[in-house]
């Protein structure tokens, strides 16, 4: 059973935002979730769950079907203001080891925006907490 299950669909989404980014994710990208999991969760049966949702997100985004990156933001800017709390879960320590991963310097330029936006949802919504 998976317990805070927004909570976590809230997590990945952060990480597919940043990931989705890069055009060629691979496992580097992948492998930092868990690890940022681990440090979360402390439960590899929940940080599995991030690990496939992530990479559920990213597949949607690349896919171009059903979700892009601008819904993505906009699906994370909905949720932190409906659940305010949300905004704490936003920790770009986390996020920016993803940008490491990418050799293209316009896709790391890109990801470090998306992560100063988020840094700065985080901050507009933690000091309305």
């Amino acid at each position: 059973m998976v317990y805070h299950h927004n909570s976590l669909e809230f997590r990945a989404k952060l990480f597919a935002l940043i990931i989705a980014a890069n055009p060629h994710p691979n496992e580097c990208e992948y492998n930092l979730v868990f690890t940022a999991g681990m440090q979360i969760y402390k439960d590899e049966e929940r940080v599995k769950m991030l690990v496939i949702n992530t990479k559920e997100y990213v597949k949607k985004v690349h896919s171009q079907n059903s979700l892009n990156i601008d819904g993505l933001v906009e699906d994370l800017l909905k949720e932190v203001r409906q659940i305010p709390r949300y905004a704490s879960k936003i920790d770009t320590s986390l996020l920016m080891p993803i940008v490491e991963c990418c050799v293209d310097e316009d896709t790391s330029t890109y990801q470090i925006r998306m992560i100063e936006f988020l840094n700065r949802l985080k901050k507009e919504y933690s000091n309305d907490a």
